[in-house]
């Protein structure tokens, strides 16, 4: 259960789940962002513990690197498992509240789960730049793990 990036048990991921708090601003900027690395070669979804809304920072600064996260839309672990199940390789937790879901699931769930503990820059306060800057920090230190982690 490292959180290590390049930490892996020696086979290859073919499908992640990013979870955090909402669905609103970290995991779907990390499913944004592994789908653009990956998605012809692993299966990547995201949930929320709780129903968030979309966030427009995020947006935006997916749009600055040319992903396009506009179409996604919020949803729960449990909406995620109703639509489609849950049957992931690895789960990616990114919030304490998350990462306490992706363990219940290991109850019922053979997966590997990693906890990556990720600041939520929707917590930051001063000016629009300040706050882009906290959402590209975010993107960027997911780009990398990512990057890092899921790489062949």
């Amino acid at each position: 259960m490292s959180g290590e990036p390049g930490a892996a048990s020696g086979r290859r991921v073919q499908s992640v789940l990013f979870v955090c708090a909402m669905n609103s601003v970290r995991s779907p900027m990390a499913e944004a962002l592994a789908r653009h690395y990956f998605g012809k070669s692993i299966y990547v979804q995201s949930a929320g513990v709780r129903k968030g809304e979309r966030d427009g920072f995020t947006v935006s600064v997916l749009d600055e690197i040319g992903i396009d996260g506009s179409k996604h839309k919020p949803r729960t672990l449990d909406e995620l498992d109703d639509w489609e199940g849950l049957n992931f390789d690895l789960i990616v937790s990114l919030s304490p509240e998350a990462h306490h879901a992706a363990l219940e699931l290991t109850r019922t769930m053979a997966c590997e789960v990693e906890y990556w503990p990720t600041q939520d820059p929707a917590a930051t306060e001063g000016s629009r730049d300040k706050i882009l800057d906290s959402y590209r920090d975010v993107r960027d230190g997911l780009s990398y793990r990512i990057r890092m982690r899921l790489k062949s």
